[in-house]
């Protein structure tokens, strides 16, 4: 990831309030491993280059964090607060322990899957390599930023398969995140996941 691109994409991060607010406010919540993921950053980054609101077409904002204790009461503990915290944010905040992750992913992915070990192995599996991004300011106001892929793809307007893992069984829901970016975002590239 070059340092020109990260401090671009910092500085772009800069102009979304909620993006802020949700950073700054995980880090006072003190959570295990938490980041600021996906398509809220990826999204924000796109608006600033094309000079648009930074928090137009952002459909919500998601959270990953990792505590070792896989309960649903201890996770859903953290949704309600997290979610009460960040009512008044367009869309939500969606908050998902990445623990818990191989407990649900057979029943909604049709497929088993490994135990994660921290948050950014969940951030290595995304779709997409314009989304496998994640944020994070620590209580000292330090952003740390997480992109296992570089930020290329983000800066380029490029929507392509993860390199990471493979997409099988999952085209259809590529194509569906796709071509909604695309949709707000019309000069994007989207590229075959096969």
């Amino acid at each position: 990831m070059g340092e020109c691109q990260s401090e671009a994409f910092l500085t772009a991060l800069n102009q979304n309030p909620f993006v802020q607010e949700i950073m700054d406010g995980l880090a006072s919540m003190d959570l295990p491993d938490a980041w600021l993921v996906s398509g809220c950053l990826t999204q924000t980054v796109w608006n600033v280059l094309r000079e648009r609101d930074p928090t137009q077409g952002i459909k919500d904002y998601d959270v990953f964090y990792f505590d070792p204790d896989t309960s649903w009461e201890a996770e859903d503990t953290v949704i309600r607060h997290v979610t009460t915290t960040f009512a008044h944010v367009p869309g939500g905040v969606e908050v998902r322990n990445q623990a818990r992750v191989h407990l649900w992913a057979p029943e909604k992915f049709g497929k088993e899957m490994a135990p994660q070990k921290c948050a950014t192995d969940g951030i290595d599996g995304f779709l997409t390599t314009c989304t496998m991004v994640g944020a994070k300011r620590t209580s000292e106001g330090v952003t740390h930023l997480y992109a296992p892929v570089g930020l290329t793809d983000v800066f380029d307007g490029i929507i392509a398969p993860n390199p990471l893992k493979s997409v099988r069984g999952q085209e259809a829901y590529y194509w569906t995140k796709a071509r909604r970016w695309q949709g707000e975002w019309p000069d994007l590239e989207i590229q075959n996941p096969n």
